[in-house]
């Protein structure tokens, strides 16, 4: 049973001297008023006893004209954001500068004068009192509510780079502020505040990672900024259990917790993800687990019983080749599907290849565009573990044509691995999923497993490494923009590897697949550990290891064929007949060559010639396209010759590889 207990909470500090030091500041904020007007009494006795004996109208008219600029400077600087708070500021500036010219004319002793100086300070004085009190208790008359987090970012958004913003609070709880950045327009936009949120954090002295800003929607004057504590993610979180056991794949799954302690609840629908992060950052028990271990629950009963339509239940296939049962295999109960070879991987895509025009005609006979819930197909969930591998292995141009249609069709594809980039990775796969990064071992790596908003927006997984596993950044279509560069933190399934395993183990044996019945077209790429589909049709095991892997071609091939319409069923031919000569016409002058079967040796001898001719030829750089050639005329394919440039290229051999350009360098000729 998964623990719920300890979950995680806010550490609060308060002591004596905080406690005195707020309130002194409360103290000195009320007293201001006074000791102003008591320095302002000074100050036009000082003018009077100063100017007395000289000119006194003409150095009226001088100090008239002061207080009329004072008062300009006075309208135009004010900070308040309502009319009545402007119009309270320069009345004030005003009223204060005339009776100070009062004083210079009729001197500080006269019954009127003295008199309307108390009563006139007394009326400032407490009007300014009455102004800070109900700043203190939360709001001015536009609703925005008044803090010390815009007070200190005041103190410091010069020294921030973000002079002339100011930042004002607009909702506050117990583990986040949601605040308003108003940023000066035409100088500043919300990208030049995101690229400032260290020197914002610098400047308040806040942990590193407190503070989030995006872009508002309506304005882009405004940026929206919440600020919370990072260090409450420091602890694990453990899974409390499924959010919503018999609902369907529509319904947002609770993976984990965003840092200001809100559930990160996520629609895994109508796009694909991708999972990177290195080794040892928690994309197994972090990433895999939780997002599986609500799919596993979700039958789509509790939908059906509500509106009478069909029970949509979440399919999960998965495949791992290169870890095989140890991140998947405590799942295997629960998962429709699971291959842990070469062959098996390349048949399971084979088989989703055969189904999807299967279901698009299905959910095209309903008038729907996409898939819904009730719509009398499964939901398909294609979950694929250390990924690149799988990659190397597999048609990558069939697999992104896979993709496109399974978004339409009622699937998803989620893929794993460690490093997202080109040579693992195509860009037309990448540009199709969702990014979902845990720790990274540098900037460069982050660029792999972030999207571009998530960069602009300050996204930084470097700084965990995978010294913070579970700790992930979370940028796809259904998640709030605000939310794609905050950190969350994947549940946890227990304080040890153990009781991890033992956990989910138990929680994949109480969802098992069979209690997930798929629709009659998604049966038949199902495949039961046990051996009995949910439907209860029979399924026979392939064999494990390698052994069969160019059996599946094969087999896929022959499927085909069985399955084609004969076009002449009156052409009859028995095993023995006699094959006849051609009648008419000559063979062909040439025939193609046989394909060359090489071994390890003679292909690395191969591969090398063919660079060394590219660089004899001129060329500099080349593309995997440019050794198109070799995986023609020989037994190599594209997957092994890219493999091996990889190879190449980190040992030195090569000069490197053009992200952009996604061609490899060849400053010099390349020699082993």
């Amino acid at each position: 049973m998964a623990r719920t207990k300890d979950l995680v909470s806010l550490d609060t500090e308060s002591s004596w001297e905080k406690v005195k030091a707020r309130e002194a500041s409360k103290l000195m904020t009320l007293a201001t008023p006074w000791l102003v007007s008591v320095l302002g009494f000074g100050l036009a006795t000082a003018l009077y006893f100063i100017l007395a004996g000289t000119a006194v109208a003409a150095w009226t008219s001088v100090l008239t004209i002061c207080v009329v600029v004072l008062t300009g400077i006075t309208y135009g600087q004010s900070h308040a954001r309502g009319t009545w708070g402007r119009a309270h500021t320069t009345i004030t500036t005003f009223a204060a500068g005339m009776w100070t010219v009062g004083v210079v004319v009729t001197g500080p002793a006269h019954p009127v004068m003295w008199r309307l100086g108390v009563i006139g300070a007394i009326t400032a004085a407490l009007s300014w009192n009455i102004r800070s009190v109900i700043r203190m208790k939360g709001w001015d008359q536009q609703g925005i509510v008044h803090d010390r987090l815009g007070f200190l970012f005041d103190q410091n958004a010069e020294r921030s780079g973000l002079g002339g913003a100011k930042l004002r609070t607009v909702e506050q709880g117990e583990a986040k502020i949601k605040a308003r950045l108003e940023l000066p327009p035409g100088e500043k936009t919300a990208e030049d505040a995101q690229r400032k949120a260290g020197n914002i954090e610098s400047g308040m002295r806040l942990p590193p990672g407190s503070v989030t800003v995006t872009a508002n929607r309506d304005d882009a004057s405004l940026a929206d900024v919440v600020v919370s504590d990072p260090r409450v993610m420091e602890r694990p979180i453990y899974w409390p259990g499924p959010s919503r056991p018999h609902g369907h794949a529509a319904e947002p799954l609770r993976i984990g917790v965003w840092q200001d302690l809100d559930p990160v609840r996520y629609v895994l629908t109508g796009h694909h993800l991708q999972i990177m992060g290195m080794t040892g950052s928690g994309k197994s028990f972090g990433g895999c687990w939780p997002m599986l271990g609500e799919l596993i629950t979700r039958d789509g009963t509790a939908h059906a019983a509500e509106t009478g339509q069909s029970a949509d239940a979440v399919v999960v296939l998965a495949m791992d080749i290169t870890k095989g049962e140890q991140t998947l295999g405590p799942l295997r109960p629960a998962l429709h599907r699971l291959e842990t070879t070469k062959a098996g991987a390349k048949r399971l895509i084979a088989d989703l290849e055969k189904i999807l025009k299967q279901r698009t005609d299905h959910l095209s006979a309903k008038g729907l565009l996409k898939w819904a819930p009730g719509c009398g197909l499964s939901y398909l969930v294609l979950w694929i573990e250390e990924a690149a591998d799988v990659f190397e292995e597999i048609d990558m141009d069939k697999f992104n044509t896979l993709m496109k249609a399974l978004r339409s069709g009622g699937g998803t594809v989620v893929y794993s691995l460690q490093r997202g980039d080109s040579t693992q990775v195509p860009t037309l796969t990448k540009g199709q999923a969702g990014n979902m990064c845990f720790g990274v071992a540098n900037t460069h790596d982050a660029g792999w497993g972030l999207s571009d908003a998530q960069e602009a927006a300050g996204a930084q997984p470097e700084l965990w490494e995978n010294r913070q596993p579970g700790m992930a950044y979370l940028g796809a279509p259904t998640i709030a923009r605000e939310r794609i560069a905050m950190p969350l933190r994947g549940f946890d399934w227990g304080a040890t590897d153990a009781e991890r395993n033992a956990t989910m183990r138990a929680h994949a044996a109480a969802w098992p697949a069979s209690a997930r019945v798929p629709d009659p077209i998604t049966a038949t790429v199902c495949a039961p550990a046990a051996g009995t589909g949910p439907a209860g049709q029979t399924r026979q095991a392939m064999p494990e290891g390698d052994a069969g892997e160019d059996d599946a071609d094969v087999t896929s091939v022959t499927g085909e064929y069985l399955t084609t319409e004969d076009p002449d069923p009156h052409v009859t031919g028995g095993i023995d007949d006699e094959i006849p000569d051609l009648n008419d016409g000559q063979p062909p002058l040439t025939f193609a060559q046989p394909t060359q079967r090489m071994t390890a040796e003679e292909r690395g001898a191969a591969l090398m010639k063919h660079l060394h001719e590219l660089f004899d030829g001129g060329a500099r750089d080349f593309s995997s396209g440019d050794l198109k050639p070799l995986w023609e005329s020989t037994d190599m394919s594209r997957a092994w010759v890219q493999k091996q440039l990889k190879r190449l290229n980190e040992a030195g051999v090569l000069g490197g590889y053009d992200d952009e350009a996604q061609r490899y360098l060849m400053p010099h000729r390349p020699e082993v």
